[in-house]
């Protein structure tokens, strides 16, 4: 049983024997533990950005030179740039939730305010795998469009299939990529995330209840 589940029960009890919590006393749990969870969330993002940020400087740049011959290197970098900017505003976003929450002093706000953080999470989650989604239907889409290029620089000297089984080939291949990377990417936010949003989810619940 959750802690603050079962410090609830014996607050409503009436002949405990051990010392009664108050309605006050409760709530300054739940709000401690919401405003500890909303700042690990505010961290996450922070971390999850520099880690990428890093990442993306590790990439050796011939990584990317089959991009130029497609010319998307402007469309990657203004993306890349569009993503930080929302990004940024997401962390925005988390911190400005977590110091409302810290000094949010009464039940109905800090119930407001464990809903408004869990709505800024989800539209974080949904915002990452629809940008990957778009990102890469927009650059197969460039790139096999150009079928010439795609076969020059992709296809294998010595390969036995002929252009139209490579191209059908590589198609296959970004579609299963797509779809395993969008669930390993659903997967990991809701791990994450999932976790914490699961413990304000409660907290939540134990506020309600508390107000009934």
């Amino acid at each position: 049983m959750d802690e603050l589940e079962f410090l609830k029960k014996d607050w409503k009890k009436q002949g405990a024997d051990f010392p009664k919590l108050s309605y006050n006393e409760i709530y300054k749990m739940i709000h401690k533990k919401s405003s500890s969870i909303v700042k690990w969330i505010f961290i996450i993002c922070i971390a999850e950005f520099l880690f990428w940020g890093l990442i993306t400087l590790m990439i050796p740049e011939s990584t990317f030179a089959i991009y130029e011959k497609f010319s998307l290197n402007t469309f990657l970098f203004i993306a890349q740039g569009l993503h930080y900017l929302v990004v940024f505003f997401f962390i925005y976003l988390f911190y400005k939730n977590y110091k409302t929450i810290s000094v949010v002093d009464n039940t109905g706000l800090l119930m407001k305010n464990i809903l408004k953080t869990r709505k800024t999470v989800n539209y974080y989650v949904y915002y990452n795998i629809i940008l990957y989604v778009l990102i890469s239907i927009i650059l197969n889409v460039v790139m096999f469009s150009h079928p010439d290029i795609l076969i020059e620089n992709l296809m294998p000297k010595n390969a036995s299939l002929d252009s139209d089984k490579f191209l059908g080939i590589m198609i296959v291949v970004q579609i299963v990529v797509l779809l395993a990377m969008c669930a390993i990417i659903w997967a990991y936010y809701r791990i994450i995330y999932g976790i914490l949003l699961k413990k304000l989810n409660r907290n939540f619940k134990e506020l309600e209840s508390m107000e009934v």
